[in-house]
């Protein structure tokens, strides 16, 4: 693995050396830039030498040194978003008679808007097209119509890749949807685009960074995951290890290349290889999310995430970790500054037990957006609080759970799936009665086989869907009043 990093790295030495103006791996054509402020542009360049930049939208040539080792970073001032295409001229070479020189580089079909960056494992991967054997619910219709956000879409896909170092730039350009194009593109990322787009009325741009089975650590620099005592940085161990679950390397070279764009917020849909690990998990991603904003430049920019779905781990003895592990991402939100959570606890469906991939990414993907657009873009009219538990009692040999709907109360009065209560003697079983008490805001739960019930859970397993929405249509968040271990 080490020699194939070096190798690479010695075939750019040559490019960087006897390069004019070179643009980084990002800017490129058919780019979105971040409406109304400052956008950072960078590349390489002959060292010492001044690159200029002169975006059409203003005409106003902004300049900077290239330093000894051939790097540049300038920023322009944005105009407002909308769909005008502009150019963005970049040149190392004095201009002859106000024309242009040959070495010039023109970027070309430049929009102005939102641009967000979309990273996680392959839930957040999956693409329109699907996996094989797992489809993407609506995909393909997607995919045939995509042409019509031509102008309002954009996606940059950073390639699968690893590196033991930190990589400078990767191999992708900025893509114009179409049917050739889409099928590539995150299902989950593009339906947050959609609804962004309708809504906003400018152009967003997405860039595409996740890789399948990636863990946080995966994600998180050298010098913060060699803090860990649990991971080993030994080349030799981590060469041991499945790909996928290698710590560091997605970081070096999927998320380094990109992290001198200007973004507007992040959106993250991780967490299923962390199972098992809930404890640390909130603490690691927090210490992600800080590098993160730290390395990218723009401050608490916003950092929304996905609850992981229902799925059968296959754990032993019947115990259930992902549940810990849902709860360590929602107790995540409350030590990272300016972030969210969705709950995704009811968009699977039965035949998607062992499938880890669920078929609905449209659903995820709007929610994620409302809850962009209500916290970040002031669109307060969306709804984005889940019905979530406030207390319970026991009364009757039934449990009696208040639940907090700020919105509309509970849609949901019988048929009502994902409850269990347990005895003393600690083991759950299915509610064979649920009902719904709306004067008070209370769900009456019991089971005849539990008749001195001393807790109740609601989507506690790591495969338990459940059907209880909020009158915004908001799933109840899973929940339990017991303190016990699996």
């Amino acid at each position: 693995m080490k020699k194939l990093f070096i190798a690479l790295g010695l075939t750019m030495v040559p490019v960087l050396m006897s390069a004019k103006v070179v643009p980084g791996s990002l800017i490129t054509d058919n780019m979105v830039l971040r409406q109304n402020g400052k956008a950072k542009l960078y590349g390489t360049a002959t060292p010492g030498s001044e690159v200029k930049a002169t975006p059409s939208w203003d005409n106003v040539t902004r300049s900077v040194k290239a330093g000894t080792d051939g790097k540049w970073q300038l920023f322009v001032e944005t105009p407002a978003g909308g769909y005008t295409p502009y150019t963005i001229t970049l040149s190392d070479s004095p201009s002859k008679k106000g024309k242009a020189n040959a070495d010039d580089v023109v970027l070309k079909n430049v929009l102005i808007g939102e641009v967000w960056l979309a990273s996680g494992q392959s839930n957040m991967e999956m693409p329109l097209k699907g996996f094989a054997g797992c489809c993407t619910e609506g995909g393909y219709d997607e995919i045939a119509t995509s042409r019509q956000k031509a102008d309002k879409i954009r996606f940059f896909v950073v390639p699968l890749k690893q590196s033991d170092t930190p990589l400078d730039e990767v191999s992708s350009t900025w893509t114009v949807p179409s049917p050739d194009t889409s099928p590539d593109y995150s299902a989950l990322a593009w339906n947050f685009a959609k609804r962004l787009n309708d809504v906003l009325d400018v152009p967003v741009g997405i860039v595409n960074c996740a890789y399948g089975g990636a863990k946080v650590e995966s994600w998180t620099p050298r010098e913060i995951v060699e803090t860990y005592s649990d991971v080993s940085l030994d080349p030799a161990d981590i060469e041991k290890m499945v790909h996928y679950h290698r710590p560091v390397l997605m970081y070096n070279a999927m998320f380094n290349p990109v992290k001198n764009y200007t973004y507007d917020g992040i959106i993250w849909y991780q967490g299923c290889s962390n199972v098992g690990c809930h404890e640390d998990y909130p603490a690691r991603l927090a210490n992600m999310v800080g590098h993160w904003r730290k390395e990218i430049g723009e401050g608490e920019i916003p950092f929304y995430s996905v609850e992981i779905a229902p799925y059968d781990y296959g754990s032993e003895d019947g115990k259930s970790w992902a549940p810990l592990l849902r709860e360590a991402q929602w107790k995540a939100t409350d030590i990272i500054p300016n972030s969210g959570i969705i709950c995704t606890n009811d968009l699977v469906k039965p035949y998607e037990r062992f499938n880890i991939h669920p078929s609905d990414k449209t659903t995820p993907g709007k929610r994620l957006a409302e809850l962009a657009l209500n916290k970040t873009y002031g669109k307060t009219r969306f709804p984005v609080v889940s019905p979530h538990y406030k207390s319970h009692k026991f009364e009757d040999g039934a449990a009696w759970v208040a639940i907090d709907s700020p919105s509309d109360g509970i849609c949901r009065n019988y048929d009502i799936e994902g409850f269990e209560v347990a005895g003393a003697d600690k083991v759950f079983h299915p509610a064979d009665s649920v009902w719904f008490k709306w004067q008070t805001n209370e769900f009456v739960v019991s089971s005849k086989e539990v008749p001195e019930p001393v807790a109740v859970r609601y989507g506690w397993r790591d495969f338990l869907p459940g059907n209880v929405h909020g009158g915004n249509y908001l799933p109840l968040i899973p929940f339990r009043t017991d303190d016990w271990q699996p």
